[in-house]
């Protein structure tokens, strides 16, 4: 038998991470407004290693649809500007010798519809997610009262307890994706 406690803290803490993984994906997500996670993804060939972007060049925003990026080696500028085509963002980057500006650009109703539908789909994948979590802990319980290890009653408390977790993950996913799909909308 299995701490009933345990089963609860660690359902708690798989959804939380599943909340943390939808806010990162949404966080790559391109809403109208420059937002350096769009670049995760990015990685360039530096010295015949794929590596990610971040760790070869500073990354700014120093206006709204701006994206600046300050390579720490110059000459890896031609490798940085390769990686964003192959990154296959829909950017175009500028390389003025120096740095690369990425412009981004204003999204069309059509588009910003498009990606709501993206955002919407992401977030029902973390819904997924949240109730697998629910049904192995409240699959746990029941085998642990099959096996008389727990009571009728506590089987019941215990999966009221799993359901509140599960609703408010949710209710929390629900939020994220609201927030997301306003800025998509308005961005």
């Amino acid at each position: 038998m299995a701490d009933s406690q345990s089963i609860i803290n660690e359902a708690k803490t798989k959804m939380k991470k599943a909340e943390e993984v939808l806010e990162r994906e949404l966080g790559t997500i391109r809403a109208g407004r420059a937002n350096a996670s769009i670049l995760s993804s990015v990685t360039v060939d530096y010295y015949g290693a794929k590596t990610p972007l971040n760790q070869i060049a500073s990354i700014s925003i120093p206006e709204a649809r701006v994206i600046l990026i300050t390579p720490y080696d110059k000459s890896s500028l031609e490798n940085i500007e390769k990686g964003i085509y192959e990154a296959d963002l829909g950017l175009s980057p500028a390389n003025d010798g120096s740095a690369i500006r990425l412009a981004i650009p204003a999204l069309t109703e059509d588009r910003r519809k498009e990606i709501a539908k993206q955002v919407k789909a992401t977030g029902e994948k973390s819904k997924v997610a949240v109730r697998n979590v629910r049904r192995e802990a409240m699959d746990t319980f029941k085998r642990d009262n099959k096996a008389d290890d727990i009571t009728d009653d506590e089987l019941h408390r215990l999966e009221d307890q799993v359901q509140k977790l599960t609703d408010n993950a949710i209710k929390s996913v629900d939020t994220i994706v609201a927030n997301k799909e306003n800025e998509v909308m308005n961005g």
